[in-house]
């Protein structure tokens, strides 16, 4: 398959999606909404709904039954980017190659832009067509899990009570396999709900998101510490000054690189329920993470 072709055509497809979902600019209160559309539209590469839709082909489902859960996830995904780059967080005045919303809008109005974000994810949702195996309240709750207390929000907990610490890699991977892991898991989660997947594809899916979910943050902590802002699109080297809990901190570089490919390794393995072709697209995504540069 042509992957770069494949990733273009979703990225269209899902920024056209999250266009009609989201509230016009002009709309009061504007600045709260130009706010939102700032940062959703900042160019993402929208991963995430990405390996949404292709989990639900793997099913052998429909991409407009995907495409509400799909957006849902990039609007979590955002909100949490915004919170996190906030001065109280990790205090970062780039994101995507371009200044933070809390830089252009102030920080109160970034918060509630952020909050704006998580809400409309659930209203999102309810646009989706329930499945036989999957009723609304599995995927409303599925999508409310990955983004409370006890993932996304438990992940950056621990990550910020971690500054400055040196951490166990048992703490490590309690951090990004809920802060960072959990959506992404959701989001090969729900595709396969979208597609009505049986128990044993859902499981399938639930380990790839895992090991592709920890994958991606530890090549995300290497490149913090190997790439430039000006290619990564946000401020390079910024885990080492804050004394963040990174993979390249508590294991070194070489090992997070080896760690990585075991990881998308399993993500490959656990794949093995599918045919070849049903899977291609999600090991060609899982291939991709791996090697990218940015």
């Amino acid at each position: 398959m042509n992957l770069k072709t494949y990733l273009v055509s979703r990225q269209k497809l899902i920024d056209r999606a999250l266009d009609w979902y989201l509230p016009k600019a002009n709309r009061k209160p504007a600045t709260l909404h130009r706010a939102m559309r700032y940062s959703l539209f900042a160019g993402g590469k929208r991963l995430r709904p990405i390996l949404c839709l292709a989990a639900a082909e793997a099913c052998r489902g429909k991409i407009d039954n995907a495409l509400p859960l799909a957006c849902a996830i990039e609007c979590i995904h955002t909100y949490s980017l915004v919170h996190d780059d906030l001065p109280s967080m990790d205090n970062d005045d780039f994101r995507r190659g371009r200044p933070t919303c809390h830089k252009v809008f102030d920080e109160g109005i970034a918060v509630l832009a952020g909050d704006a974000l998580l809400t409309i994810a659930f209203e999102i949702v309810s646009r989706a067509k329930p499945r036989p195996r999957y009723d609304m309240s599995t995927l409303l709750r599925e999508v409310a899990v990955a983004a409370g207390s006890q993932r996304l929000i438990a992940g950056q907990v621990a990550d910020l009570e971690a500054e400055g610490k040196k951490v166990k890699r048992r703490e490590l991977q309690f951090i990004h396999e809920n802060k960072t892991a959990a959506i992404l898991q959701s989001s090969v989660r729900l595709g396969a709900m979208s597609a009505n997947a049986d128990a044993r594809k859902l499981a399938a899916t639930t380990q790839f998101g895992q090991h592709l979910g920890l994958a991606f943050q530890v090549i995300d902590d290497v490149l913090d510490v190997t790439q430039t802002s000006e290619r990564l699109g946000k401020s390079a080297g910024k885990d080492v000054a804050a004394k963040k809990a990174t993979y390249p901190a508590v294991m070194g570089l070489q090992e997070s690189r080896v760690e990585a490919r075991r990881l998308t390794s399993k993500g490959h393995k656990a794949l093995s329920v599918f045919s070849n072709r049903d899977a291609e697209t999600l090991h060609a995504l899982a291939n991709y993470l791996l090697e990218r540069e940015y």
